[in-house]
């Protein structure tokens, strides 16, 4: 990517699924009660994403325009490529 190009930079989350990592906020491990909680207001409001596939929720990742998209990938594993993408981008600025 070029300095000064404005597309952007796409974060695979599992099964050709990619989400854009300008726009996520957090990702977070589904375990906890808040986290179920979440995901089911986000149901009923109609901003959930589920992009496991039919597998088991490893991951929820919460957009800024508070979307909720469920992973089947580990959030360890996610998060890594969002920073090996960062990296990517730091490497051809210079």
């Amino acid at each position: 990517m070029k300095k000064g190009d404005l597309s952007p930079v796409l974060v695979n989350i599992g099964f050709g699924n990619v989400v854009a990592s300008a726009k996520v906020v957090a990702i977070v491990t589904p375990g906890s009660a808040p986290m179920k909680r979440l995901r089911e207001e986000a149901k009923k409001a109609g901003r959930l994403i589920d992009a496991t596939e039919g597998r088991r929720t490893r991951s929820i990742i919460v957009t800024d325009s508070n979307h909720i998209i469920l992973s089947a990938i580990q959030a360890e594993t996610i998060t890594q490529r969002f920073l090996e993408g960062k990296e990517d981008l730091a490497g051809e600025e210079e």
